[in-house]
């Protein structure tokens, strides 16, 4: 978000990030209920945590932001906010990622590809300090079931990313953010990433049983900026470590660190002018 972008252990979450970024350098009492655009982005991922594969895509597509009181399609997730005071929110949402084809990571060559991955659940958000300065801490509790829509919604099972996360809006139009996190898995999601059935299993690759926990560390940063009121754009970074993870020894772990880049444009073609409900 994510996510995965939520947990996304694929490749990023292309759209639901160039929606969120038209919401990010605006007060939150002048932002328009909702807004409509287009967006270009590209980015080189990890295909996931432990994989040796870069996997790039280029995108260009329409985006919709919504802001109302219960229905929420803007930053980082799209559905329903459940519950909100000064301090906490509650919302059930939707995340997504894509997949990667298996003749495009060299240790899962002839496995089953990677699907398109759609991830839905509640998420818990706590602030933890007040804006200063333009600046504030929140803690995000997301824990939400996986789902590939390659293969007719078959559940991949569950997934939580604990983060902890600072964001600041700064002068002339830009905005801050870096996330440090940790995404862990139950049985059946980690053995779709990491594990190998004996079908599968070569002199170079074993059979593996994957085992639940821990995924990776993940430490997240990106910028954005505000070029005029209809153009912007943003970029980011991104570093996952699977050094104590608790797939570590699969065969399908090439690399302990691993690092992805995005950058992006957006353009707001219409806006309403009826503001946001924050």
């Amino acid at each position: 978000m994510r996510a995965l972008p939520t947990p996304c252990l694929t490749v990023a979450s292309m759209a639901l990030l160039l929606a969120a970024t038209p919401a990010l350098a605006q007060n939150a009492n002048k932002q328009p209920l909702w807004e409509l655009g287009a967006a270009g982005i590209g980015v080189s991922q990890q295909a996931y945590p432990g994989a040796s594969a870069q996997v790039s895509r280029g995108l260009a597509l329409p985006y919709f932001v919504y802001r109302g009181e219960v229905l929420r399609a803007d930053r980082d997730t799209a559905g329903l906010r459940a519950f909100k005071t000064d301090r906490m929110e509650v919302d059930i949402g939707v995340a997504g990622s894509f997949g990667a084809r298996a003749d495009e990571i060299d240790e899962r060559q002839g496995m089953p590809r990677l699907g398109t991955l759609i991830e839905f659940g509640p998420r818990v958000k706590w602030k933890l300090s007040e804006d200063q300065a333009g600046g504030g801490w929140r803690v995000e509790l997301p824990l939400r079931g996986v789902f590939d829509l390659s293969d007719g919604a078959a559940h991949r099972g569950m997934a939580f990313e604990p983060k902890l996360v600072y964001q600041r809006r700064a002068s002339a139009g830009w905005f801050y953010s870096t996330s440090v996190s940790a995404i862990v898995a139950d049985k059946s999601l980690a053995h779709t990433f990491y594990g190998v059935a004996p079908q599968y299993a070569l002199a170079s690759r074993p059979s593996y049983e994957a085992q639940s926990g821990l995924v990776a560390w993940r430490l997240n940063a990106s910028v954005f900026h505000q070029l005029s009121r209809d153009w912007r754009v943003f970029g980011f970074g991104r570093i996952d470590s699977v050094a104590g993870a608790a797939n570590e020894n699969s065969p399908l772990v090439k690399k302990t660190n691993g690092a992805s880049l995005g950058l992006g444009l957006t353009y707001t073609w219409l806006r309403s002018e009826r503001s946001a409900v924050d």
